[in-house]
């Protein structure tokens, strides 16, 4: 890690991809639909499922395979997901209000009605994405969600994850992942019918099929390398500062762990505390070439500029371990998820605290947030009129229709009058 005054925004890059290369896959499967699942899957997995749907019952039959103790983990992580997904829909609200005498205007909710999840393969499984998309979708009342994830070594995807999907109550996985499995959720191929909506996060090659189908179909965001910032001071306990940075960095080399403070020392003692940990981690061949890239330590003048950096870099993990945490998290105004005070973690967020781990990257928390409920709500507006309350709306409609040169728009307002 190294040791810095001064943070500058981070730029938003999706990494390393080739565009055109992204659009001949997806354009080959919405032609040749299975045919090309199949080709493209032998070359990026080096497998051909033996079936593209695991239905129900082979999702509940991976859960009882599970034991008890992964079982228990596991609801407990959904019990949660699930109460914070239903107070998020609660708290969305259908209105119907007078804006003038005999008109009425408002909105009305309603779930998107086809939703599949994508769960990326990597290294290990990862039933938590599983829980953390299916179960908002869940809650927001949509009928139909599938799971795309990546076929494993003899062709179908870890028991996890199937075991996940059916706590979730998702209606199937398919053994699919990269660009060939975006494309088959946004064009339909054969037993793998489209979607409305794409959701979850993926490599540079997922991210990059998701921006070039959007239109065909919706995305929830467009995701780059995951982050974490760590605002501390003397007070913090340094060893959980260090241990929430390097399990940031083991995610992969493009990984971003940044921590702030307004104590040089500390500042200091953290440099060493993370080289201590790196010592003994099982992963840390790929949490140090993150650190070496990306990982930074910031010194500052006071608290203001702490507030002031994190608003600037506006992460998608932002951790604050300092004295008075609460006043100094309420100073930031943008990112993916705050976690206040030492007691808090990302690790916890990412598992089985209850909001999504899915997080706005690079900035993006400017002008979105996170995965939710809302995600995968639409919200309709409506207008009714009673016994010819319109007319005076038709007046005024008119005269700016016709301000605008748009006769046909003031004559459908006029036969309101």
């Amino acid at each position: 890690m190294r040791l810095l005054d001064s943070l500058a925004p981070l730029p938003f890059n999706l990494g390393s991809v080739d565009p055109i290369a992204v659009a001949h896959i997806l354009a080959d499967v919405r032609e040749r639909g299975m045919a090309a699942l199949t080709d493209h899957t032998r070359r990026f997995d080096r497998v051909v499922p033996p079936r593209w749907t695991l239905g129900r019952d082979e999702l509940q039959e991976a859960w009882h395979s599970l034991p008890p103790q992964t079982q228990q983990a596991l609801q407990r992580a959904a019990a949660n997901i699930e109460r914070f997904a239903n107070a998020q829909r609660a708290a969305m609200q259908a209105f119907e209000f007078e804006i003038e005498p005999g008109v009425f205007v408002g909105q009305r909710l309603e779930p998107t009605a086809s939703v599949a999840c994508y769960v990326p393969g990597g290294r290990y499984p990862l039933p938590s994405t599983v829980l953390m998309t299916a179960l908002p979708a869940r809650a927001a009342g949509v009928q139909r969600v599938v799971i795309l994830t990546p076929p494993g070594r003899q062709g179908l995807p870890d028991r996890h994850i199937l075991a996940a999907a059916w706590l979730a109550g998702a209606e199937a996985v398919h053994p699919v992942g990269g660009v060939q499995a975006i494309g088959a959720a946004a064009y339909g191929a054969e037993e793998i019918a489209a979607v409305d909506l794409i959701v979850g996060p993926g490599n540079a090659w997922v991210t990059e099929a998701k921006r070039q189908v959007y239109g065909a179909v919706g995305i929830d965001s467009l995701a780059g390398p995951s982050e974490v910032m760590v605002l501390f001071d003397d007070s913090s306990n340094l060893p959980r500062v260090a241990a929430d940075l390097l399990a940031q960095a083991e995610h992969d080399v493009d990984a971003h762990a940044i921590a702030v403070t307004d104590s040089r020392a500390a500042a200091l003692q953290l440099l060493d505390e993370v080289e201590r940990q790196l010592t003994t981690l099982p992963t840390a061949d790929v949490a140090r070439q993150s650190l070496q890239r990306h990982g930074i330590v910031v010194v500052v003048a006071d608290r203001a500029a702490m507030a002031a950096a994190a608003n600037l870099r506006r992460p998608e993990h932002l951790e604050v371990h300092t004295r008075h945490a609460a006043e100094l998290g309420a100073q930031c105004t943008a990112f993916g998820g705050l976690f206040i005070g030492g007691d808090a973690a990302e690790v916890l967020g990412d598992y089985c605290a209850g909001p999504s781990h899915v997080l706005p990257t690079a900035g993006a928390s400017r002008y979105t947030g996170g995965l939710g409920v809302q995600t995968f709500m639409r919200v309709l507006t409506t207008q009714r009129s009673e016994n010819g309350a319109s007319a005076p709306l038709a007046h005024t409609a008119a005269l700016l229709a016709r301000i605008e040169g748009l006769e046909g728009h003031a004559r459908a307002a006029d036969l309101r009058k």
